[in-house]
């Protein structure tokens, strides 16, 4: 295997973007209404969304994700990943700041950082690096 399943699908999402203002990208919205989110959050693209664009993105992949809009929520799921033998996909979760946190899918990483796929990366889905210092888990399925 070169990658996951869902780094496929993810690809295929790169682009979508917030609609400042009231109105919310129906896309987005779909992610949200991935998990167990309820209304009104599930139907904002104001809310954060990177963990549903993980959960969705596995899903379509059929795969179980966590149905949870909280990034942290990451860190129970699957297995935890072999560092020295990550293939793009991996999910890879991290920090911000005592309890929240932020997740996407590894695609490559320097000796100081890790470039992530995922949603809500600067209100869309698109690559960004993140310190490795930040990494709280890194999973992969069972």
């Amino acid at each position: 295997m070169n990658e996951y399943p869902w780094l496929v699908i993810a690809r295929q999402e790169e682009g979508q973007e917030e609609i400042p203002g009231r109105d919310a990208n129906d896309r987005i919205v779909e992610y949200l209404e991935s998990t167990n989110l309820g209304t009104p959050d599930n139907q904002s693209d104001e809310t954060p969304w990177c963990s549903a664009f993980v959960n969705w993105c596995v899903i379509q992949a059929g795969f179980e994700g966590t149905n949870s809009a909280w990034a942290r929520s990451w860190a129970n799921w699957g297995q935890e990943a072999d560092w020295d033998n990550l293939i793009p996909g991996a999910i890879v979760v991290l920090s911000r700041g005592v309890s929240s946190g932020h997740v996407g899918f590894f695609l490559s990483a320097t000796e100081t950082h890790v470039e992530l796929l995922g949603g809500n990366q600067g209100n869309m889905v698109k690559s960004a690096w993140f310190d490795q210092d930040r990494i709280l888990k890194i999973r992969v399925p069972v």
